[in-house]
């Protein structure tokens, strides 16, 4: 029996690192390959020896896919590849391919030259990594190999961000990464076609949340950091440098402009002068309205948003600074947090979801003395605030893409056990299929029932709908046809198309039903009455008295002959072809009865 299985890695029950197994008819393919922002021990990466213990992972794998640059996605990649060693393709969308490096060589940075981390993956490790990446194009079909194919689908949720279709002969998984099924400021909404693949895995950050309106969000935090400013106060916005960053970004750069406010906004250096350059690069991945006014005005080349100093940070007076990391777990954001935290005059606003052992998940908890390195107790008596301008899809997002794709089965991931929980009750009341949790480590193993591809030639479905019935996709029909197989495909032809094509005579099948009847009358005469009586019951047929002394009812041949061993009965033969099963039925039902007296 064929079967689908998949392990999580990364992912499973948990918001960490993304890193899922899938064996699909005998292939293996890794999907995504992240780190966990909460750890910064062994816990960082996924355990790869659940791959293999000994020998090249390179033996075991078919090929390896990043949905997008996130490092909880592509964070462990150069450690996988140059590290544990993996030297097979690594499938991403072009802007995946352009930003990631440069993401992976920034958090290097932070936790090799700043944190002084040993067993990490080098710049070099890095570039080497790169070259193995194949890039791929929305819509294309990629052949990974003679069976195995791979399909990516826009998702939204950053720059490049893809879901991806895999599939081995008839069997198919759907991997969604992270997406949004509500377009933004600057990308579109994620869209997929009814693929109606095997199995559908879907991340569930927000498996129990369904968001309110974006423009009511969008209000109270101008609100919040208009009013923060006016009082003095200074405002950190903790963003990851691409995606809800530009997002901010152009909300607050056309509110500036419509306030005509002069509090300067910065944004911590390097990182986003390139991430800018990408969007102004890959125009085509945001939305329309920004692809349309990109010729007379970038959205990304921004005049109120300036480079931040170090030396910022101390100067007095308003200010808004949106900084890197987005949750407060390292780098500049977490710099400028210590320094500011100790005013209730300032204001912290985090925009996007943090993960558990992160300074963001500590505030947004409620806590307000955090234990720093070196022992030292911070008393945080700045404003907190949380927006959720996260580009994840809410509950109904989530509902709406299995509506989409209509998947046999179900898979959650990237999410909490308990919200994943609700959600896999909330699928499988809705849409009727199996939905599955797994925590990492655990495999979850899918039987498939092989489908047959048919194909259906024109003649029939134009006859088909020449009936005046149109076609209804919740309402199946049956279509009577020929089954022909020829070079291992499978087509539904007309009878007569199909008796052309092979070079075939027609064979007519027919029923045959003996009535005895009580008769001393010959044979002709018997006939002659039976014609009679058939043609007064049956006014709606035609009914014919043939020179042979035959009866006809349409295609129904009825003929009287005498017993061979009773001379006082006749015997009816009633014949008909399939076609007039039911009319035939009734007229030797009929005939049964007998026949009227002779007056």
């Amino acid at each position: 029996m064929p079967e689908i299985r998949v392990t999580p890695l990364g992912a499973g029950q948990d918001v960490g690192r993304s890193c899922i197994l899938v064996s699909i008819a005998g292939k293996n393919v890794m999907l995504d390959c992240g780190m966990h922002m909460g750890f910064s021990d062994d816990r960082r990466f996924p355990d790869f020896s659940y791959i293999t213990r000994s020998g090249r992972l390179t033996d075991f794998l078919d090929c390896v896919i990043i949905s997008h640059f996130h490092l909880d996605h592509c964070g462990a990649l150069p450690y996988f590849s140059e590290m544990v060693g993996y030297d097979g393709p690594i499938y991403m969308t072009q802007p995946t391919q352009a930003i990631c490096p440069i993401l992976l060589e920034d958090y290097r940075k932070i936790a090799v030259d700043k944190k002084g981390e040993a067993n990490f993956f080098t710049s070099q490790m890095i570039k080497d990594c790169m070259k193995k990446v194949v890039a791929v194009h929305l819509h294309q079909t990629v052949q990974v190999d003679d069976e195995l194919e791979i399909k990516a689908y826009y998702a939204g949720h950053v720059l490049g961000a893809a879901m991806f279709q895999i599939k081995v002969g008839s069997e198919s998984v759907v991997y969604t990464g992270d997406y949004n099924m509500t377009p933004d400021r600057h990308l579109g909404a994620a869209w997929i076609d009814k693929c109606r693949p095997n199995l559908l895995i879907t991340e569930s950050t927000y498996a129990t949340t369904i968001r309110d309106s974006k423009r009511c969000r969008e209000r109270d935090f101008l609100k919040k950091v208009h009013e923060t400013v006016e009082r003095g106060g200074k405002v950190l916005i903790p963003v990851f440098a691409l995606g809800r960053a530009q997002e901010l970004c152009i909300l607050l750069e056309t509110f500036w402009e419509r306030m005509d406010l002069k509090a300067p906004i910065y944004f911590s250096t390097g990182l986003t002068e390139k991430a800018n350059h990408y969007y102004k690069l890959f125009i085509p991945w945001t939305n329309q309205k920004i692809r349309k006014t990109f010729v007379q005005r970038n959205m990304f080349e921004f005049k109120h948003i300036k480079a931040f100093d170090r030396a910022f940070a101390d100067s007095p007076g308003p200010m808004v600074v949106f900084a890197t990391p987005g949750m407060l777990h390292a780098g500049q954001s977490l710099q400028i947090f210590r320094k500011w935290a100790g005013n209730e005059k300032n204001m912290v606003i985090m925009p996007g979801y943090c993960v558990q052992g992160t300074v963001g998940h500590k505030i947004l908890s409620g806590q307000r003395k955090l234990e720093m390195e070196g022992r030292q107790v911070l008393e945080v008596k700045m404003q907190v605030e949380y927006m959720s301008f996260s580009a994840h899809a809410d509950a109904k997002g989530i509902m709406q893409l299995v509506g989409q794709a209509e998947p046999e089965n179900v898979l959650l991931v990237h999410g909490e056990a308990k919200k994943m929980e609700f959600l896999k009750q909330k699928i499988e009341q809705e849409f009727r299929v199996n939905c599955y949790m797994p925590a990492n480590g655990e495999t979850v193993t899918l039987p498939t029932s092989p489908s047959i591809p048919v194909g259906i030639s024109l003649g029939l479905l134009k006859r088909e709908m020449a009936q005046g019935l149109l076609p209804d996709a919740k309402k199946p029909r049956l279509l009577h046809g020929t089954l022909i197989m020829k070079d291992s495909n499978f087509r539904l032809v007309s009878s007569e198309q199909a008796l052309k094509e092979l070079g075939l005579a027609e064979h007519q099948l027919r029923f045959t039903c003996r009535v005895h009847l009580h008769d001393t009358r010959k044979e002709q005469e018997m006939a002659m009455r039976v014609y009679s009586h058939l043609k007064s019951v049956l006014k709606d047929h035609c009914v014919q008295h043939l020179p042979d002394g035959s009866v006809t009812v349409e295609s129904i041949l009825v003929q009287a002959a005498a017993h061979s061993e009773d001379p006082g009965t006749k015997v009816l033969l009633v014949s008909w072809t399939y076609q007039d099963e039911e009319l035939g039925s009734y007229l030797t039902s009929l005939l049964k009865k007998g026949l009227p007296q002779a007056s």
